[in-house]
């Protein structure tokens, strides 16, 4: 008597060979993706590189794409859109420091240092940091990223930009599409589209865990910009400009993201 869920020789046959078509389709399929891939790879690394800039250093497709990706970001990014925050518990008490270009200068007197504010009308203003510090502060603990793929919850303190422009009545410059900043030194500098400065969690800050800000992140004055990664969070602000156009910004130049947004 068979038995009822026995298979036959011809059925077991039929299995295999089912068995061996779908493992050689799946064997060709990995052999042509990955070739598929290397290809592309290889397009890319021969393709020539874009013509320097405000932007450098990256293959023509993929300065291209990056650009696209920030008009798809713009075209979505909204002030309602807030980065998570966390209570200050959580913050990291030891902030990592991943750069010091920019704030190099032994001879740097913190005492001294000055803000230029860069006018649409080619006028200055000058502040210290006792007339940023005299505007309404605002704290953040927020999950700082970083392009090379770290992250750290920490603590700042300073003034919201936006409530910066509206205090010094710089509303003609903020209406410009991009701002400008640079360090003292003028070694290390950003460019920002203006819709990611006015954000509500940027600031200018002059704080790092409730204390004045060390040497080491950026004494006195640093900018932290939630929305973007941290090679737009400028230490040591020195000036700020602003403008229509793109302004120049360092790692930009070395082939990264000019907008470099989360």
């Amino acid at each position: 008597m068979k038995k009822p869920f026995s298979k036959q020789p011809a059925e077991k046959m039929l299995s295999q060979k089912q068995i061996n078509r779908r493992n050689f389709i799946a064997f060709t399929s990995f052999i042509g993706l990955n070739a598929l891939a290397f290809g592309g790879w290889r397009w890319l690394y021969k393709s020539p590189k874009e013509e320097s800039g405000i932007t450098a250093g990256a293959r023509k497709p993929l300065r291209k794409a990056l650009n696209q990706n920030e008009l798809l970001f713009r075209k979505t990014f909204s002030n309602d859109h807030l980065v998570k925050t966390y209570p200050v518990s959580m913050a990291d008490p030891n902030v990592r420091v991943n750069s010091l270009i920019g704030i190099e200068d032994a001879n740097f007197d913190a005492a001294k240092w000055s803000l230029t504010i860069n006018k649409k009308d080619g006028s200055q203003l000058q502040l210290n940091l006792q007339d940023i510090m005299a505007l309404p502060k605002t704290e953040i603990v927020y999950d700082f990223k970083c392009v090379e793929g770290w992250d750290q919850i920490s603590h700042w303190g300073g003034v919201k930009f936006s409530d910066f422009i509206q205090h010094y009545n710089l509303q003609q410059e903020a209406a410009l599409q991009y701002v400008g900043m640079v360090t003292p030194d003028k070694t290390y500098y950003v460019g920002l589209d203006m819709p990611s400065a006015m954000h509500p969690q940027t600031l200018l800050a002059y704080e790092v865990n409730g204390k004045p800000l060390p040497v080491k992140h950026g004494q006195p004055l640093r900018l932290i910009i939630p929305v973007k990664y941290g090679i737009k969070n400028l230490k040591r602000v020195g000036s700020i400009s602003f403008s229509d156009e793109r302004l120049p910004d360092y790692w930009a130049e070395q082939g990264y993201d000019y907008y470099s947004g989360l």
